[in-house]
């Protein structure tokens, strides 16, 4: 009796158990794969001896390959691991690397010995065309499979990209491969249970800094609201889910497309939390924001970016400051608290532009108090990940440290996994950020999250918030940001949540 390939799925320890929410990506695959064969998940969010666990796994059951979910940052580091753990005890099992890393850093991740394919972009068609194609060991078909990326004679091939698709819209997501599926709803602002879920794929605009513009190259695909409305129905019925976190690329994109799925939630009234755009929320009707209000959307998290038109336009970001100013105050009038993200520090008129950061921060707090911040650095990504259309359309500039050096990024993953660039990665510091900058940044973060503690923080008593907010009181009115020493000393006994780390 023939069973079909093998595959485990491992996805690295990346975030606590707390924070740890579904696997959506491996679950994603896990669907693909059962139509001709069958999978195992490792999830190192909440199985701290996944390298171990995965081992056991692999002496248990003859998988055919081996797939790894790899995210940059601090998952690279357990991704690494756990591939040079499984090549030294199972070499003959090929390892193929998935996911924004790899997606990013093909020829970086292809080089390691631990690597043997990697699967570019989304992988709900080109894993099981290549488990098969393993399987088989038919070179000739590795050479169709779209978005796959291999060694052949010693040599890196890439094949063309694959268009992107939501697949079989019939697709039921394997939560039982998870043991407890119910473990991964958490404690949130939004509710005690909330669940992660993704709709839509992708986004339709192409930011020269994002990653998601470099992995989906400007194309968005929804979900059909019949599709919405079951992965809804389970969640809040079978799991108890009272609340979601939407992880679209970008949730409101057209108004024409939003509305079927909006009137599905506005049915289930489940409180929610998305990525959106100022110009997409502006543009919104009346009516669909009736839905929105019905639907109960808590928070959107904005990428606001900078108060400089002239980089959002370098950046092709698509949006204006006035946009944002606008936004504030229109989520305000909705019920919507906008959680706004900002880039400073760019590699140009560094100083500046983010002294000017915080003073339009000042103005959209006078605005709406109730928005909350997010400061990044702003660190581009390397001119070799870009999308291929977009740096052939327009091309990066340079990127200099502090030395007037050309900045050189790293080749391989080990390189990638060093704390510099798992920071950079991370958009928590940059080559050309000095010291005094960099003290200055983290100043004005702790003055502003003191004197406006954010209402995702549950952890915190609320007597404790008030009384950081009251301390911060003066230095936040008169821009005293240096040196907050009482604030740092007072925090440390608080607490208060980070965003930029401990996101819902």
């Amino acid at each position: 009796m023939t069973h079909g390939p093998r595959t485990l799925l491992i996805n690295p320890t990346i975030t606590s158990r707390r924070s740890a929410r579904f696997p959506l990506s491996l679950l994603h695959l896990s669907a693909a794969l059962e139509r001709t064969g069958s999978s195992q998940i490792v999830d190192g969010n909440v199985d701290r001896n996944f390298i171990d666990d995965s081992l056991r796994a692999m002496e248990a059951t003859p998988f055919d390959a081996v797939g790894i979910s790899v995210m940059g940052g601090p998952q690279l580091a357990p991704a690494i691991a756990v591939s040079t753990a499984i090549r030294q005890r199972f070499p003959a099992v090929p390892i193929v690397w998935g996911g924004y890393f790899p997606t990013l850093n093909t020829d970086a991740a292809l080089g390691a010995p631990y690597v043997d394919y990697v699967v570019r972009g989304q992988g709900e068609e080109s894993l099981p065309e290549l488990i098969a194609a393993i399987g088989r060991k038919d070179d000739a078909k590795l050479a169709t499979i779209g978005g796959l990326s291999w060694k052949h004679d010693g040599a890196i091939v890439h094949n063309p990209n694959r268009r992107f698709t939501l697949g079989d819209t019939e697709l039921v997501l394997p939560y039982h491969k998870l043991g407890d599926p119910r473990r991964y709803l958490a404690r949130t602002y939004l509710g005690r249970r909330t669940v992660a879920h993704q709709a839509a794929t992708g986004c339709r605009f192409r930011c020269t800094f994002c990653g998601v513009a470099a992995m989906f190259g400007g194309t968005t695909v929804l979900p059909a609201a019949e599709r919405l409305e079951r992965d809804l129905s389970y969640l809040k019925h079978e799991l108890g889910a009272d609340s979601v976190q939407y992880f679209d690329n970008n949730f409101f994109d057209r108004e024409k497309d939003m509305v079927p799925l909006l009137e599905v939630m506005a049915r289930f009234e489940l409180p929610w939390w998305c990525f959106a755009r100022s110009d997409a929320l502006l543009n919104l009707s009346e009516h669909a924001w009736k839905l929105v209000r019905k639907s109960r959307l808590r928070m959107a998290y904005i990428g606001a970016e900078s108060p400089n038109g002239q980089m959002l336009k370098e950046i092709r970001k698509g949006t204006r400051p006035d946009q944002t100013m606008e936004v504030v105050e229109l989520c305000r009038r909705h019920g919507v608290i906008p959680e706004l993200s900002f880039m400073v520090a760019p590699p140009e008129n560094t100083e500046e532009e983010t002294e000017h950061t915080f003073e339009f921060i000042r103005t959209l707090k006078r605005i709406n108090p109730q928005s909350e911040v997010v400061i990044y650095i702003y660190t581009p990504l390397p001119e070799i990940s870009r999308h291929e259309q977009d740096r052939a359309k327009r091309p990066g500039k340079p990127l200099f440290d502090l030395n007037g050096e050309p900045v050189v990024f790293p080749t391989t993953p080990e390189e990638w996994a060093q704390p510099r660039w798992v920071n950079y990665t991370c958009h928590a510091d940059a080559p050309w950020l000095d010291d005094k900058l960099r003290q200055r940044i983290q100043d004005f973060v702790t003055v502003l999250r003191c004197r406006y503690p954010t209402v995702q923080d549950l952890r915190s008593p609320s007597w404790a918030k008030r009384g950081l907010s009251a301390m911060a009181g003066w230095r936040y009115r008169y821009g005293r940001y240096n040196r907050p020493w009482e604030l740092e000393l007072a925090n440390r006994l608080v607490r208060l949540r980070t965003p930029q780390v401990e996101g819902l």
